[in-house]
């Protein structure tokens, strides 16, 4: 059971082609199921996670099972431990942009904005950690009008690829395909 070998235990969901974070445990899907408490309890303990990295995962579960998968997760993470999500932000103004990123997403079935179930801005990603019972903290996002906003954020406490601070598409004056990106802290 990973819970009982480490004291300082990441984990990364849905690493795919990313390995962003080294010293991390890098699973997915079939390894830690966001909907699949039994994944959880073959590898963890109650409350012996220290951190959860997410990078454009949640916009694959509905609304509901959002909220199912956060409460999951803060099952298995310390106090005090958080989750690291990043998602397509439904607020960032650009059409392409959003064309790319819309439920159902476009092109073939495999693509991989196929599978997308919801497209969130910063308050209704905000109120499904909220509703699990955490905390939440906005790093990086769009608001209401396009603005982007951007709070410093250290990477050796997960990195996200897909962001202003990593991406090399989004360095400058204005980002090119920003993720909408915050801390949620089990409190």
């Amino acid at each position: 059971m990973l819970g009982s070998e480490q004291r300082e235990i990441k984990v990364v969901i849905g690493a795919e082609k990313y390995n962003n974070n080294p010293g991390w445990i890098h699973t997915q899907k079939e390894d830690l199921n966001l909907l699949d408490k039994s994944t959880w309890e073959n590898q963890f303990k109650k409350d012996s996670i220290t951190a959860i990295l997410a990078e454009h995962i949640w916009e694959h579960l509905t609304y509901q099972e959002g909220i199912e998968a956060a409460r999951l997760c803060y099952r298995y993470l310390q106090p005090q431990g958080y989750i690291r999500c990043a998602v397509p932000d439904g607020y960032f103004p650009d059409e392409d942009y959003q064309n790319l990123i819309k439920i159902g997403g476009p092109g073939p079935k495999d693509h991989p904005a196929a599978s997308h179930k919801i497209v969130y801005n910063y308050k209704t990603l905000s109120a499904i950690f909220e509703t699990a019972g955490y905390e939440v903290n906005l790093l990086e996002y769009c608001d209401e009008t396009g603005h982007f906003h951007f709070n410093e954020w250290r990477e050796e406490d997960g990195v996200i690829f897909r962001s202003k601070k990593c991406d090399p598409r989004n360095q400058g004056d204005k980002p090119i395909f920003p993720s909408l990106i915050l801390d949620a802290t089990k409190r």
